[in-house]
């Protein structure tokens, strides 16, 4: 399974997140590949499942169903 964390610039927000995501999925004995990056280079296939905040969720074109806000 490939996690990304998306913002709007790919630096800070998306770097904790990604950061928080690796820590809680460690807690859970979860194998996962977690990345971050930026809203407008981000495409659906880039992972199965995308973190980001509601303040972005509105401008992605990522499918519906393979987002977390």
């Amino acid at each position: 399974m490939k996690i990304m964390a998306v913002c709007a610039h790919g630096l800070g927000s998306s770097f904790l997140m990604e950061m928080n995501i690796k820590k809680a999925l460690a807690k859970l004995n979860i194998e996962a590949e977690v990345a971050h990056s930026d809203l407008s280079v981000t495409a659906s296939g880039d992972a199965d499942l995308f973190v980001m905040g509601a303040d972005i969720v509105d401008s992605s074109s990522i499918e519906r169903s393979k987002v977390i806000v």
